[in-house]
């Protein structure tokens, strides 16, 4: 664990900026859309341009962590993710928080493919979907963070000085990565020196691979899952849906939480040990979709009136959601480590693409009926949203089922 509070755990710490940043506009979303005048869509499209700047930095931040390493490269963007939530704490309208969250994504663009990249340099093949998962873990107290303490916070600094927390945090995180975790791995020469083109052109050799074509899209897809409903959906539906006010809303979107963090370090230490006893290493991942696909069928039911239950379902969508990185595990240990990077962004940058479309796409679902009494959306578009992330869930497996062509 020495290994691990050294090398994993400073990287985690700007992946628990990230998931709170994230779930964050969940907690605040209704206060935002009130305050600013905003439609679903456009709601929806604020939520979207942090992820649409998330996807856009992905591939030169892999190609950047294969050529340069974690360490710098997370210490630069850490500073970046300070700026982004100053941005965002300073905005005087919708634009300018847009504009925040734009810098913000870029900032926290790499958290997860920086962990995979220096875990699998140091552990073994089999640990390291487990190592991952505990990284994953550690981030997943960002989502706790902004949950019940953000509904708490508010009242007192108001959504601004939430902003100029998480900035502090990102400053002080990027501080301590550059302190510690080491420049390369044990016994790792340094990269060889090869013309940028041709460093670049490895993300072609990645995505044309069949295990990519393959297993990628739903692997992205379960993560962009959790990225769509934790970072925005979650929260308007608890609302329009199940009818809940803002302490029980928080509440149960602390029990997502809960759920993801479980998932992370659950799936994770399932998939590595699996693997050690000769499982395939897709496995988890595979049961995952499953259940994830069983919590839309559910939530499709619309349950309301049992807090109980609504946690329940809200739990274990998160939890399934977060066997994500032990799929993106799975599929970089049919590339060399020198890939890493560029093998997790290749799988994130499909990840994100989905996640843009997928916000955006449940808004423009949700305004086709009038807004509620009350200012939010009709129950009914919220079953038709899920009902089109099922069918996309449901195509993508049958494409995973196709055999691989060399």
């Amino acid at each position: 664990m020495r290994q691990f509070a050294r090398i994993t755990l400073p990287l985690a710490g700007l992946n628990f900026v990230n998931q709170a940043s994230r779930t964050m506009i969940a907690t605040l979303g209704p206060l935002l859309a009130l305050e600013f005048a905003l439609s679903a869509s456009e709601l929806g499209l604020l939520a979207a341009m942090f992820f649409a700047a998330y996807a856009a930095a992905q591939l030169p931040v892999g190609l950047a962590i294969d050529l340069w390493g974690s360490r710098r490269v997370q210490t630069v963007l850490g500073l970046v993710a300070a700026l982004g939530f100053a941005i965002c704490a300073l905005a005087t309208g919708p634009y300018g928080l847009a504009f925040g969250r734009v810098v913000t994504g870029v900032g926290i663009s790499a958290g997860l493919i920086a962990m995979l990249k220096v875990n699998t340099q140091w552990y073994p093949r089999d640990r390291v979907a487990g190592m991952t998962g505990l990284g994953v873990l550690v981030g997943s107290l960002g989502s706790i963070a902004a949950t019940v303490p953000v509904a708490l916070l508010v009242p007192e600094i108001g959504w601004r000085g939430v902003f100029w927390v998480l900035a502090l945090m990102s400053v002080g995180v990027a501080g301590w990565i550059w302190a510690s975790v080491p420049e390369r791995g044990p016994g790792a020469a340094p990269p060889p020196r090869r013309a940028l083109g041709a460093e670049v052109a490895e993300f072609g050799r990645i995505f044309r691979h069949p295990t990519f074509r393959r297993f990628a899209p739903s692997v992205a897809l379960l993560s962009a899952m959790n990225f769509t409903y934790q970072g925005l959906w979650a929260g308007p539906w608890l609302r329009d849906v199940a009818g809940l006010g803002d302490a029980p809303r928080a509440l149960l979107l602390l029990c997502y939480a809960g759920g993801l963090m479980a998932g992370s370090v659950g799936t994770g230490q399932a998939a590595s040990l699996l693997q050690q006893r000769g499982g395939h290493p897709m496995l988890v991942p595979w049961a995952a979709m499953a259940g994830i696909a069983a919590m839309q069928l559910l939530l499709i039911a619309q349950p309301v009136g049992n807090l109980v239950v609504l946690g329940a379902i809200w739990f274990l969508f998160a939890l399934f959601s977060a066997a994500g990185p032990a799929g993106y595990a799975a599929i970089g240990q049919r590339f060399s480590a020198e890939l890493a990077g560029r093998v997790a962004t290749a799988i994130n940058v499909t990840m994100l693409v989905l996640v843009f479309l997928l916000q955006n796409a449940i808004g423009w679902i949700l305004d086709l009926w009038p807004r509620t009494g009350s200012g939010g959306w009709n129950a009914a578009g919220y079953g038709w949203a899920l009902a089109m992330t099922l069918a996309l869930q449901v195509a993508a497996a049958l494409r995973m089922l196709r055999p691989e062509k060399v």
